[in-house]
């Protein structure tokens, strides 16, 4: 993947011809930020509720970088909590990046998710998290999720974020982070190839896990 965003790997189109150029840009001309909640974990639960909750300590322990809801145990807000004043545009939609804003590490600063299926649940962004929008014109589904990862943008994640013992980073030094766009067209192979090598590894790990367990079972 590093490779990739480092251009040592390049794709080409079906006819071979080179793609054009990767053009310059800033997160802060991709991205639109809305508000988010400070529900606490006493607030959450696993049980019931119709909306739930995307908590910053889930993206730093267990989600994936690529969202799947159907994929993944997320909390719900408590039913008792009155959720009226949330407004429709702050419910997280397919495509939309939630970052990590707060860690005691550099490592975990800035982890984010893109939310790649929601399956018409209604999700919001919990605590210590920044809900940040893309658009779509610019952005192919799922590259984002990639290019959050790349070293460029983890490293600039890094240096702008402040604190001592725990460490924050917020929207607006998020919007300076300069990227790199290739064309959409590129996005999406980059975004099949790099999916296809996810699913192989996850897979893997799926079958080792089964092994082990099943050694497990023989011993005892």
């Amino acid at each position: 993947m590093q490779k990739i965003f480092n251009k040592s790997i390049c794709f080409k189109k079906q006819n071979g011809d080179k793609f054009q150029n990767w053009k310059k840009t800033y997160l802060g001309d991709i991205f639109s930020y809305h508000s988010t909640n400070s529900f606490s974990r006493e607030k959450l639960n696993y049980e019931n509720g119709n909306v739930k909750n995307i908590h910053y300590g889930d993206i730093h322990t267990k989600f994936h970088s690529h969202f799947n809801i159907e994929k993944e145990n997320v909390p719900f807000v408590n039913p008792i909590i009155n959720l009226d004043k949330i407004s429709e545009e702050k419910y997280c939609k397919v495509g939309d990046i939630i970052i990590a804003d707060a860690s005691e590490d550099y490592a975990d600063i800035g982890k984010c998710i893109e939310i790649i299926n929601i399956d018409n649940q209604k999700v919001i962004a919990g605590l210590h998290t920044i809900l940040a929008r893309p658009d779509k014109t610019q952005v192919e589904l799922g590259f984002l999720g990639f290019l959050m990862k790349s070293d460029t943008v983890k490293y600039q994640i890094m240096r702008f974020a402040q604190g001592t013992k725990v460490l924050g980073i917020s929207s607006k030094r998020i919007s300076e982070i300069e990227v790199e766009l290739p064309s959409n067209e590129e996005q999406k192979k980059i975004v099949s190839f790099l999916t296809a090598i996810d699913n192989k590894i996850n897979f893997n790990n799926s079958h080792i896990e089964a092994i082990e367990e099943y050694r497990k079972s023989l011993i005892i």
